[in-house]
């Protein structure tokens, strides 16, 4: 037999939550009422002075005040206290510019702009003077600044033609160690070359985008009978030059600081009538080519003369000559016997000498 709900039990039920409401309400207004007679006890006046308790009315909100006044002047002490803690800042010093300490004036950077102006940078003592001689001749004359650098940039460009650039400081005078061969391309600044020359060799400071003709010149090719081939030629001063017979290295050589360059080597029988082609290569200060010339002969007939004929240029000495054309530097007094050479070390551009290849 199933149980309902009759509507008597849920009668029950709403007039139960409605006593307890009632109830709540009751005891709210009793708390209410105490509370507010309290406050009416507290605000009465003083019969003695007729003035009211003004601290036991309103001693709730004075504390509160009171406690607000505490934090605030806490809070105040810790950031004053923030302020003026002291603090430890890392100080980075100012870099300190040594001055480079040389012993001649020196070149950092000489070429030639777009507009076909001279620039030359270099270095010698701080707060000196430097001159910068052109073809021997005085160009211009700056201050170094407290670190010994210097720039000189004149407004006016160089006419094309080949240019020597040296140093000379002051205090005391002193001329720079290397000098500058510059080359001022009619071409503009893209085909210009600037070279420091220096005692081991040459170093590209302006590096040309194409070499003009006469660059890199051969001027005479010669045949020993011995199986030595001496080639002549110009340069550009104190760079290599390396020469390759039928795509096989043969030797290398120097140029001078007056162009010229002289190189032997052994290349053995070379058969009359037959095709040869000679490559002779110009090398930078790295050692990458930028000129080469291609030179295709017929061997000739042999002479069989036992001597050969060279013309001494600027720059030659009877040691070099010897060296390329009898192996051995040291049999130039062969030479100077040969042409009659009281002094072996004074030799003149120009003057023609008598080799004796077939000499041992």
């Amino acid at each position: 037999m199933a149980i309902s709900k009759t509507k008597n039990s849920t009668d029950d039920m709403i007039s139960s939550a409605i006593h307890n409401q009632n109830s709540w309400h009751r005891q709210r207004k009793n708390f209410t009422r105490k509370f507010w007679k309290k406050q009416d006890t507290f605000a009465k006046t003083n019969p003695d002075n007729k003035k009211p308790n003004t601290l036991r009315s309103y001693w709730f909100p004075i504390l509160c005040a009171f406690i607000v006044i505490i934090l605030a002047i806490v809070v105040a002490g810790i950031r004053l206290h923030k302020c003026h803690s002291p603090r430890t800042i890392s100080v980075v010093p100012e870099p300190i510019v040594q001055p480079v300490d040389v012993k001649t004036p020196t070149f950092d950077i000489v070429r030639i702009e777009k507009s076909g102006s001279l620039v030359v940078a270099g270095r010698w003592k701080p707060d000196s003077s430097v001159s910068v001689y052109v073809n021997d001749k005085l160009l211009a004359t700056e201050q170094t600044d407290n670190n010994g650098e210097f720039v000189y940039a004149p407004v006016k460009p160089l006419t094309t033609g080949n240019y020597t650039l040296y140093l000379v400081g002051s205090a005391p005078e002193t001329q720079s160690e290397n000098k500058v061969f510059l080359y001022v391309s009619p071409a503009g600044w893209e085909d210009s070359i600037s070279l420091l020359m220096t005692r081991d060799g040459s170093t590209l400071m302006q590096t040309p985008k194409t070499l003009a003709d006469g660059d890199l010149v051969i001027s005479k090719i010669d045949y020993l009978a011995d199986g030595r081939l001496v080639v002549s030629g110009d340069g550009l001063p104190r760079l290599r030059v390396s020469l390759d017979l039928d795509g096989k290295y043969v030797g290398f050589a120097r140029v001078s600081e007056y162009k010229h360059f002289g190189l032997g080597a052994d290349v053995g029988d070379l058969k009359p009538g037959r095709e040869y082609v000679m490559t002779m290569r110009l090398h930078d200060g790295d050692g990458r080519t930028i000129a080469a010339v291609k030179h295709k002969f017929d061997m000739p007939e042999m002479t069989g003369d036992d001597d050969t004929f060279y013309t001494v240029r600027r720059g030659d000495c009877l040691w070099i000559i010897a060296r390329n054309f009898m192996r051995r530097g040291i049999l130039f007094s062969m030479i100077a016997q040969r042409n009659n050479i009281e002094n072996p070390d004074l030799i003149f551009p120009k003057q023609v000498l008598s080799i004796p290849v077939k000499s041992e």
